[in-house]
């Protein structure tokens, strides 16, 4: 018996969410129910951040936000949050796949969080992937969205911005999210209902998409799901 491929959908690029961001939830949970190792389902979670950015690139989704480790997320084990650490410094590996893909290495966070040694991967992803010209990927690592907003005023303290000069827009260029639009789509996987303190400021209009799906078992044609789900809200902002 033969099957057909099944065809895979095209889309008007202006009918797209100009950034897509994911809560990447559930990678313990998705270990347990198949009584594995819950580390291995951070492992498989990074499996899950490839396919969506190869289904991305083939669709042209702009922009991508992945959270992937909460400034709360310190609190955890030891060891837990260096296995995390340790798949982070593995994003080398993806480098070339980017570049593949036409998209720009960002990360968001905060920066006096981490290691040297990551703070020179970054360094190192974002210089190799500059040249992208489908989009940006965004990797939210030790990010926390009113920690995000506190060290923002910081800076602008620091470098003495008068406060009539202070806009929204110019605000936003403070933040570690830099000069990325605001979230139109923000999925969380897991069947969780919350935001757990996401880009509190880059959100102010994103339609909420919560699935049942634990991340680490999210594929590329998931995508499709979103957009249609995106295309089906009547969005109106506050209009």
């Amino acid at each position: 018996m033969f099957f057909k491929k099944k065809k895979q959908v095209e889309y008007d690029k202006a009918t797209l969410p100009k950034h897509l961001a994911f809560i990447c939830d559930g990678n313990r949970r998705w270990a347990r129910s198949r009584m594995l190792p819950t580390l291995l389902g951070h492992k498989e979670g990074v499996e899950a951040i490839k396919r969506v950015v190869k289904r991305s690139a083939a669709i042209g989704l702009e922009n991508l936000t992945f959270f992937c480790f909460s400034t709360e997320n310190f609190d955890r084990s030891k060891e837990e949050v260096d296995y995390l650490f340790d798949l982070f410094r593995g994003l080398t590996k993806l480098k070339q796949d980017f570049i593949k893909d036409g998209y720009k290495f960002h990360h968001c966070g905060d920066k006096s969080l981490l290691p040297q040694d990551m703070l020179d991967i970054i360094d190192e992803m974002e210089r190799d992937t500059a040249g992208g010209k489908t989009g940006t990927v965004n990797i939210a690592m030790a990010y926390g969205g009113r920690n995000d907003i506190v060290n923002a005023a910081k800076k602008m303290i620091k470098e003495k911005v008068k406060p009539e000069d202070i806009t929204e827009e110019s605000f936003k260029k403070y933040l570690s999210t830099g000069d990325m639009p605001d979230i139109d789509l923000l999925v969380r996987t897991s069947g969780e209902r919350r935001i757990s303190g996401f880009m509190l400021y880059n959100m102010p209009y994103a339609e909420l998409y919560f699935v049942k799906k634990h991340w680490p078992a999210f594929k590329g044609e998931d995508i499709d799901d979103c957009i249609r789900e995106f295309h089906s809200r009547h969005r109106r902002f506050g209009k």
